[in-house]
């Protein structure tokens, strides 16, 4: 139910997205009743970057990072955010203080306002407090409560609070409330009179719903409904520019007369107009937890053009490639970590583990691959899953795609099959589509030295016959320059920028960070034992190095240089402890090689080949890795990884 509710989720944003803020006029006079997806005939493409997705499976996972326990704070779940987002390209609509207000919150948590004080409507007024955002997030974290409402309730209160209050916090509570009780109950008048106590009685998100249930009561129907809405609740009635209360209520309007149908859902919420990808994605979340897989098996196939695939940009590189599955074992962990059991063992990373999933495998032929129980069938030809940008992806609009390759020169990737077919491991290149191929029939592949380019496809070909992938997993640390390749924009993009610029027009990598600290990032949480070296050549920096364990902005390791002449080993998580420093002479524009290596919780590091320090941190570095600024420019070059040598 769980992998149901997040392909709910998704399916709900790329059905709305193509026409979001359209009304219900607009979209009769061009499209007529949405009943599936549109995409095409709007010339756009299915799969994109959108904030609901990204913010929904990126937030709730502050509780990885602090304990899966309903303790959680609000300020923690803040930091969380300041970890994740980078300023003005991930995760937000980034309109301006008090035009966006997750926008809004993020300044005030920059400047020191710790949630929930971020979020409040004493700092941020009610306007801006109250529009949809709390909502919008909400489903992950009910899905970490399956069967417990109340629960779901006070986390709901918690993340909302982080950027809203008032009335988007109650909205945001009845979701969260209906989706958690979703699991163990189907009955939806019984859905939302069990949520519904847990909001005020007199405020106007308990007086809408009341409203919504008795005019459904009256027989009225969904248009007739519609009209109701619009004069009691429109969007003219509220100020901001997508308040909780209209939107909210056609939330509640499509589940009311669904008649428990997913297809009769997102149609009536789609229809309807306003803010489609969001309310589509908060119905098609319910539905899809409510019905678990059943629910999208009605007339319309709608996870076949989807196949699982979804993007996640945002400072954390190594999940801006995903899937359905892989973000549905995250929730279930999460979900047995809430009630003090052991999280279930690591998945390969392709495992089709749930019925019909296929984690972004596609056939060169356009047929669609099938899953055959825990495995999909792959036929003759190429069957590839994306391991990073395409050409188009790297170009889209809106929300910029910022990831990592999930696979690096010198990982292993390491298959299960079964049949009689010839096959063979192959990869496909993102800057020039040049395939890379294993010998036939092996089952583990250490990927060449590609010189910087990077992998954007991976998966089987079959020569002939038929084999069923029970699973497919990449392995190891890598062992490979991070310097893109000329003239390469795919391979440049496999840097997550988090600084204020970062180029190639004057040098191999050239940072910019005009204030605070910034990283560029590349790698995953699988990263560990490794060595990474860069030589840095600073025209000007407050602090420049490069770090390790890199898990956002704020959670790393690092070896940085300080313009009052000191080298300096830096532990962040959220906050900077200095675990070690002494002085250093090294001057501007000379170059200072750097390298840092890990080992469990040990780490060591060096500068022009001299051994400086060794220290264990206390908790085994893994992930990804950095280069670091602070207010300055700095040329980066040599930059490499490889497994630390052996004792």
């Amino acid at each position: 139910k769980i992998y149901a509710g997040v392909l709910g989720k998704i399916i709900g944003v790329y059905l709305g997205r193509p026409f979001e803020q359209w009304s219900y006029e607009q979209i009769q006079e061009k499209l007529g009743d949405v009943d599936y997806y549109v995409h095409d005939r709007l010339n756009q493409p299915l799969i994109v970057t959108d904030d609901d997705i990204t913010g929904t499976f990126t937030f709730v996972r502050a509780l990885e990072a602090y304990g899966a326990s309903p303790d959680i704070t609000a300020a923690q779940i803040g930091d969380w955010w300041m970890n994740t987002i980078i300023e003005n390209r991930a995760i937000l609509w980034w309109g301006g203080m008090g035009m966006s207000t997750e926008h809004t919150a993020f300044l005030r948590m920059k400047h020191g306002h710790r949630a929930p004080a971020s979020g409040s409507i004493s700092l941020n007024g009610q306007v801006v407090a109250e529009q949809i955002g709390a909502q919008i997030f909400i489903d992950g974290w009910a899905m970490v409560c399956p069967g417990r409402p109340d629960l779901a309730v006070e986390l709901a209160r918690k993340a909302g609070s982080v950027s809203h209050d008032g009335a988007a916090i109650h909205g945001a509570q009845v979701i969260a409330a209906i989706e958690a009780l979703a699991f163990v109950e189907s009955d939806i008048q019984t859905l939302i009179s069990t949520a519904v106590e847990f909001i005020p009685t007199n405020g106007i998100i308990r007086q809408l719903i009341d409203d919504l249930r008795e005019w459904h009561a009256q027989g009225i129907g969904w248009r007739d409904g519609l009209e109701k809405i619009r004069a009691k609740y429109g969007y003219e009635l509220y100020g901001g520019n997508c308040h909780i209360v209209p939107n909210h209520a056609l939330v509640i309007h499509a589940l009311l007369h669904s008649n428990g149908s997913f297809d009769t859902a997102m149609k009536i919420v789609n229809t309807c107009g306003y803010d489609t990808d969001c309310n589509s994605a908060n119905v098609g979340c319910i539905m899809g937890i409510r019905g678990g897989l059943a629910a999208f098996e009605e007339a319309k196939d709608w996870r076949g053009p989807v196949a699982d695939r979804l993007l996640l940009p945002t400072a954390d590189a190594a999940n801006g490639i995903s899937d359905a599955v892989r973000e549905a074992h995250r929730l279930i962990a999460l979900a047995h970590g809430m009630v003090g059991e052991q999280r279930p063992m690591k998945l390969p990373r392709f495992n089709f583990a749930f019925p019909g999933s296929v984690q972004g495998f596609q056939a060169d032929s356009g047929k669609r691959i099938e899953n055959v129980g825990a495995g999909l069938r792959l036929k003759e030809g190429r069957s590839l899953t994306p391991a990073f940008l395409t050409q188009d992806q790297a170009k889209m609009g809106g929300y910029a795609v910022l990831a990592s390759p999930i696979v690096h020169s010198g990982q292993m990737i390491v298959i299960e099959v079964e049949g009689q077919g010839s096959f063979r491991l192959t990869a496909v290149l993102g800057d020039s589509g040049q395939a890379i191929e294993a010998p036939w029939g092996a089952l583990a592949w250490e990927i060449p030295d590609l010189g910087g380019h990077v992998i954007s496809q991976v998966g089987l070909e079959v020569e002939s016959g038929e084999v069923i992938l029970r699973s497919l997993d990449i392995q190891g640390a890598p062992n490979t320059t991070l310097m893109p390749v000329k003239d390469g924009p795919i391979s440049r993009a496999a840097w997550v920028n988090g600084m204020s610029e970062i180029s190639h027009w004057s040098a191999p990598f050239t940072a910019v960070q005009n204030e605070g600290t910034g990283l560029a990032i590349q790698g995953n949480e699988t990263w560990v034992d490794l060595s990474f070296s860069a030589t840095i050549n600073a025209n000007l920096a407050k602090r420049v190095g490069i770090a390790v364990a890199v898990g956002g902005l704020k959670h790393w390791v690092g070896l940085l240089l300080t313009h009052d002449q000191k080298v300096q080993l830096v532990r962040s998580f959220d906050r900077e402890e200095v675990l070690w420093e002494q002085p250093f002479d090294w001057k501007l524009y000379e170059p200072v090689k750097l390298l840092i290596e890990t080992r469990g919780a040990g780490v060591r590091i060096w500068a022009n080949d001299t051994e400086l320090h060794c220290q264990n941190v206390g908790v085994v570095l893994r992930g990804a890795v950095a280069c670091v600024l602070e207010e300055g420019r700095v040329w980066f070059d040599d930059l490499y990884v490889s497994p630390t040598p052996p004792l």
